[in-house]
Parts: C-alpha cells; structure tokens; sequence
C-alpha cells in the first residue's frame, strides 16, 4: 500500500492523469506481491517475516524514492499529484440525509464495494476460488486432487496485490492528494484484524472494515470538538 500510494503520486504527477496514477499504483501493488511471492513461495522464506521485511523496507525505501524524485523527505509537496474524482449516485444524491451519507464519494470508494463483490463470487463461485480456499483450509488435501499449491497461493497473492494497489492510490489520491511518510499508518495491519474478526468470510470481513472505519472517522470528529486526545487514541482504527 505504501509503495502504491508514493507511485500514485509519482506517475499521476509526471502524466498530469489520475487515471495513469492509479494504473502505477495498481502495477506497484502487483510488483510488490510477486516481490513477496517469490520470496514465501519460491524461496520458502516464513511468510509473516517475509511481510515484516517488506514492511520496513517500505518505510524506509518509499522516503529515498521520494528524495530522488523530488529531493523531498517528508511530503510530496512538489508534485502536482491528481486526485480520482468523486461520483455523484444518480437519484440518490437528491435524497435528503441519505444522499448526503451514500453520494459525492471518491470513486475509489465505491469501486472498493465491487472490489467485495468480486472477492465473493471468485472465492464462492468459480472453480479458481474453490481451490484457493482449498490450498488455504487444507495444503496436503488440495494437493491430494490435482491443485497446485502454489499455483493458487500465487494467484491469491497478485489478486491481493491488487487490491493493496487501490488501498495505496485510495491514501495518496482520495484520502489525501499527496503522499508523506509512512501514511498508511498501519492500516493494513488493522485490515489483518477485520480479516479475523469477520472469521475469514468476504461479507464479515467488510462488515469489520465498516466498524473501524466509523470508529476511526468518531476519532476525527472528536478531535475536532476538542475532546482529550488520551480518549480519541483508546478509539481502536
């Protein structure tokens, strides 16, 4: 994501398109989980430490790309980056309180929805899902039938690079519109946690994701009424 966000901003910048932003974004996402595949999957490195090295080789590499680029160490202030447009539902932006909450959202937002939607039908409804969840529940007897696990562990990973890569392009062109120091701010660790706390369903784990972001989005408001900040940092993300 934190990859994905800083190319975002880079190409969009250099190509004066959004669009083109959110493309390298998307083709870092996928870069980056072919990077890890080969490592976990080829290599046999510990998954979970494979991703911790890639987490700080993030933290660390996105802020030297960004010096390079722009000589900048903190925020991308000297890229004129773009930001995705927002989207006005037709209809339901003329309904009063619910058109407000449902309409006039950055476009990334509600190609996240889809983005569920595409998770449920691959994973419930195609013979690709039935064996990436096979490899994951059980390797030895998915292996038993003919499915390679790699094969499917591999192309679990590039869906997930994927979807990292619009997280990424969503926090440095919708959330904001630049990119600074590990902005993702561990957001990915809370994703791992809606993971859990949904029981590894597609529906479940959205329904989490809705959680923490009302709580999140409490944790702003309250800061801006002055509560103490002790209290708006017990608010879990």
């Amino acid at each position: 994501m934190l990859f994905a966000a800083l190319f975002g901003v880079i190409f969009s910048a250099a190509s004066g398109s959004a669009w083109v932003g959110f493309l390298g974004a998307v083709v870092t996402g996928v870069l980056i989980a072919i990077l890890m595949s080969y490592v976990a999957l080829v290599l046999k490195s510990h998954v979970t430490l494979t991703g911790i090295a890639i987490n700080m080789f993030a933290s660390g590499c996105t802020v030297f790309i960004l010096y390079l680029v722009t000589g900048d160490k903190g925020i991308s202030s000297s890229l004129a980056s773009k930001v995705m447009p927002s989207v006005e539902l037709p209809l339901i932006h003329k309904i009063p309180i619910i058109g407000e909450v449902l309409s006039g959202h950055n476009i990334l937002t509600y190609l996240s929805f889809l983005g569920v939607l595409f998770t449920y039908i691959l994973l419930n409804k195609t013979v690709v899902g039935l064996r990436i969840r096979a490899v994951g529940e059980n390797e030895q007897a998915a292996l038993s039938v003919g499915a390679k696990p790699v094969k499917y562990q591999f192309i679990a990973m590039l869906i997930s690079g994927v979807l990292a890569g619009m997280g990424g392009a969503y926090m440095s062109m919708g959330y904001v519109s630049w990119f600074s120091r590990d902005m993702v701010a561990g957001r990915g660790f809370i994703a791992l946690a809606a993971q859990q706390l949904g029981q590894g369903t597609t529906l479940g784990t959205m329904s989490a994701t809705l959680v923490f972001g009302m709580a999140d989005a409490l944790a702003n408001n309250l800061q801006a009424l002055q509560m103490p900040s002790e209290f708006v940092q017990s608010i879990p993300m």
